[in-house]
């Protein structure tokens, strides 16, 4: 799912990797990166290490530093190689309330062909939880952005008030929209993770369109009818 990650400035980002100027020398450093997002998503980052990844590339370790300064640094490579796919399969401009919506079940849909990058996310997610991780801020601020796209998604598909004076508060207060966009999210991770474990039985879009569909209808105003996503 892309969504733009923005620190806000809270953390000092590592300096950036080499820019090779020959394609012999481009070409290297995609070779790398891709080892790197194989070796992160089947090891994780703890447990992944340079001089293995720096073997699996034909590389000795001072190699991969050449084009990438850290581990820390690869690392944050593969994640924002990760964004750049999605973002250039969604196009330039990110769709908005329900077509955003049916974009989550098509990425669903999506991800089922594409093992590689659904472990690679949800290792590194599951081990960012950890103190120190160098992705720490990335997931946090993906999580931070993915829940405000799917909070407005959901308010526009619904017909609901973009300022939250939609009736939808719980007893507490709190946003029942937001609730709702949390649900999604939680969803699609969790099943992301049934299904790394027995594919077989796991139907991540059939699930992701059927919990949207249905919280779509408890948010929506009284009338005839509901939204649906139309999957």
């Amino acid at each position: 799912m892309p969504v733009s990650n923005q620190s806000a400035g809270r953390e000092t980002r590592p300096v950036g990797p080499r820019t090779p100027r020959s394609p012999e020398a481009r070409q290297r450093q995609r070779d790398i990166l891709h080892t790197a997002t194989d070796t992160f998503a089947a090891r994780g980052y703890n447990n992944a290490s340079l001089a293995e990844i720096a073997d699996r590339a034909g590389l000795t370790q001072a190699g991969v530093l050449h084009y990438f300064r850290s581990k820390a640094l690869l690392l944050t490579s593969v994640l924002e190689l990760r964004d750049q796919t999605d973002i250039e399969q969604l196009g330039r401009d990110r769709p908005r309330g329900l077509e955003f919506l049916r974009h989550l079940v098509d990425t669903a849909l999506r991800n089922a062909e594409r093992e590689g990058i659904v472990r690679l996310y949800t290792v590194l997610s599951a081990e960012s939880v950890t103190d120190e991780h160098p992705a720490q801020a990335y997931f946090r601020d993906r999580y931070s952005g993915l829940r405000a796209f799917v909070t407005d998604a959901l308010r526009e598909a619904s017909g609901l008030p973009a300022d939250g004076t939609d009736g939808t508060d719980g007893a507490d207060g709190t946003d029942g929209v937001e609730h709702a966009a949390n649900a999604i999210i939680a969803v699609m991770d969790g099943l992301q993770v049934q299904w790394l474990l027995d594919p077989g039985s796991v139907d991540m879009a059939a699930s992701t369109d059927l919990v949207i569909t249905s919280l779509l209808a408890a948010l929506a105003p009284p009338g005839p009818g509901g939204p649906c996503t139309g999957r």
